[in-house]
């Protein structure tokens, strides 16, 4: 028996929505019993999309979209408070809230640690992501959402299967779950994930344009480096850090080696124009 999931690459999410668009698409209207009623229309996204507004300079602002979608956990909360197995894992690891034992149990809802599970006021039940199971019994490979991502972002498939789409995509990308602390052990990865940037802009004192192919080097408090050059507008950025000490060493022929400390204690820093005076 499969025991399905899936992984998101972040780097490859444009925002479309075509996700949200195709979950509504699907839902809204229709009744998949026993394993959905109908989806509102509106104040409902089974499939949500996060914005996260990166800010690195004050020109530059990248916005980074994170699917947020039932993780269909194996330690599942929604399951601890469910009364009358209103809530229920499938031998398929898929999670299931049933419409007919879940009326009136708000509780489902308040249990979700990823606010994934919505409240239908006129039917009086909880509701969720259900992987469109409907359509993988009917002979679908993917959910709704999966099939209609204009960059395939998104693979979907067995994650107890080593030679499954899915499982392959994890060991090439090592995927991350959301809130690991929570250990609810959720099915669904992300690649990608925002973490602690940095950034700055370098200019050539002498002329008062800017430093283009600098070689900056990042140096963290263990002497671990990482290095990059600057581009065009003499813009330089590391991802993926840690909150700690570095140093930054720019390097450029015809100018003198400058470096800074920078202590990391946000998830963004901008250091600003770094001036390069002449050697």
């Amino acid at each position: 028996m499969a025991r399905y999931g899936l992984a998101i690459d972040l780097n490859f999410c444009t925002g479309c929505y075509n996700c949200q668009i195709a979950c509504k698409d699907e839902h809204v209207g229709n009744d998949f019993l026993p394993i959905s009623k109908s989806q509102p229309t509106f104040g409902h996204f089974w499939m949500g999309i996060k914005e996260i507004e990166r800010i690195y300079s004050p020109s530059h602002i990248k916005v980074v979209y994170i699917p947020i979608l039932c993780q269909h956990c194996a330690n599942a909360p929604c399951m601890e408070v469910a009364k009358d197995n209103a809530v229920y894992r499938r031998r398929d690891g898929i999670v299931i809230i049933d419409p007919i034992r879940s009326v009136g149990q708000k509780e489902i809802l308040e249990a979700c640690p990823y606010r994934a599970i919505y409240w239908n006021e006129e039917l009086n039940i909880p509701q969720k992501c259900t992987f469109c199971v409907h359509l993988l019994e009917d002979g679908w490979k993917e959910p709704r959402c999966v099939q209609s991502c204009p960059t395939n972002c998104m693979v979907f498939g067995d994650l107890d299967n080593p030679n499954s789409k899915i499982s392959k995509f994890l060991r090439e990308k090592k995927g991350e779950i959301l809130n690991p602390e929570l250990n609810t052990k959720p099915n669904v990865y992300y690649v990608g994930l925002p973490k602690p940037h940095l950034s700055g802009t370098v200019v050539f004192g002498d002329v008062d344009e800017c430093g283009r192919d600098v070689k900056v080097t990042l140096i963290d408090n263990k002497g671990k480096k990482r290095k990059t050059k600057t581009d065009f507008f003499g813009d330089f950025e590391f991802d993926g850090l840690e909150k700690k000490t570095y140093i930054l060493q720019f390097e450029v022929k015809g100018y003198e080696t400058k470096s800074i400390e920078i202590n990391m204690k946000d998830d963004l820093c901008y250091v600003g124009d770094v001036i390069l005076n002449k050697a």
